[in-house]
């Protein structure tokens, strides 16, 4: 065979990358392989001088030598690299070098591995505010595959074992002929494993696992909201022929609250009080989450004020900010009044409404405009 430069074979310069290189020899050992040309000896022979082409420049050490010696550096009679007149190569081997890692395949032929890792479970937790705000211990049960106590976790029955599955002679996997496409697929008969059992555990009927009411405590940190997840490494599912566990997610849902509403770090309530505080002022004590504070309600305060107690909201679980808590004032108009209650109030309205636009500006405003409303449309 005579030697042509490999980077010419491959159609590539030579400062191309390896993905260029393997790109390039996909193309072209699908183009000239003999069982898409058969009878044809000269694209047999250029699929072989493709493929020792690849071999060469898709092995960093052997490029190297190649790239600094040439065909000298990697001469198979010097011990530095493959040959060109081998076996012809089946085209299970490019896909071996191309695809296996989309069809499972494996160049050295062993055994797959066949351990799995075991499935994520998700866990949703309610609490009450004061709980997700100042953090709190929680014992939680739910179903989970663990692994059997009866057979170890082996799925063979106590005094068997497992032995080598006929189908794949133990290598876990079987060549399957496709067309002229030739490729490795994990063995059906043991998927993957290299052996089958032939005596199951009776208590797992031979799956190594079985499920079981799993109990453990959830410390929940101060400060979570709804929709938070806390991650419980290797408190899922057991994994399957020595995988590694699963992981627990805890989902976080806050239950409303009789008083407080919460938006991220802040808190937001209600405060009622009557016209008369509102009107001449007052202190009143407030609810926080860490007991009562006094809120000084001044002179003239209006229904739908809002007054902000700073630190007095949530501490952030992610970066220990604490937020505030707004009071919000709602002034409760009198009910069930007496006649002498009565009396007495309308007796204070006429008082007001001898000067209206000063003690009541936004009622006066109010009915100027809906005034110069109908008179523009009159108009």
């Amino acid at each position: 065979m005579s030697k042509q430069d490999y980077y010419q074979l491959l159609n590539v310069d030579t400062n191309a990358s390896s993905a260029d290189i393997k790109r390039s020899y996909r193309k072209l050992a699908m183009k000239y392989h003999p069982d898409r040309n058969e009878g044809n000896a000269e694209a047999e022979l250029k699929f072989k001088q493709v493929k020792e082409a690849y071999e060469i420049l898709s092995d960093n050490e052997k490029r190297s030598r190649y790239d600094q010696f040439g065909h000298a550096g990697v001469d198979p009679s010097m011990g530095a690299g493959p040959g060109p007149g081998g076996a012809q190569s089946g085209f299970g081997d490019i896909f071996d070098d191309i695809f296996g890692d989309i069809f499972g395949g494996s160049r050295g032929g062993g055994t797959r591995s066949s351990t799995q890792r075991g499935a994520d479970l998700r866990y949703g937790i309610e609490l009450t505010l004061e709980e997700a705000v100042h953090g709190v211990s929680k014992t939680i049960s739910y179903p989970v595959a663990v692994k059997c106590d009866s057979c170890s976790g082996s799925g063979a029955s106590v005094g068997s074992k497992p032995v080598k599955c006929t189908g794949c002679n133990g290598q876990g996997q079987v060549r399957m002929q496709q067309g002229f496409f030739s490729i490795q697929q994990t063995c059906p008969n043991c998927q993957g494993k290299g052996t089958v059992i032939s005596e199951p555990c009776n208590a797992c009927r031979g799956q190594g696992r079985k499920k079981d009411q799993k109990s453990i405590v959830v410390k929940i940190p101060a400060g979570v909201d709804t929709g938070d997840r806390i991650r419980l490494s290797n408190e899922g599912e057991v994994g399957v022929n020595g995988g590694l566990s699963g992981d627990l997610y805890v989902e976080v849902h806050v239950l409303s609250h009789n008083i407080f509403q919460r938006d991220g770090n802040d808190l937001y309530c209600e405060v009622p009080i009557n016209f008369t505080a509102a009107a001449l002022g007052t202190s009143i004590n407030v609810p926080t989450l860490n007991g009562q504070v006094s809120l000084k309600i001044p002179i003239e305060t209006q229904t739908g004020n809002k007054f902000k107690l700073r630190g007095k909201g949530v501490k952030s679980v992610r970066n220990g900010n604490i937020g505030d808590l707004y009071c919000k004032v709602i002034i409760e108009t009198p009910v069930r009044l007496s006649s002498e209650q009565k009396e007495l109030l309308e007796e204070f309205q006429k008082s007001l409404d001898q000067d209206i636009k000063k003690h009541n500006p936004k009622t006066k405003s109010w009915f100027s405009g809906v005034k110069q409303f109908f008179e523009d449309m009159r108009t």
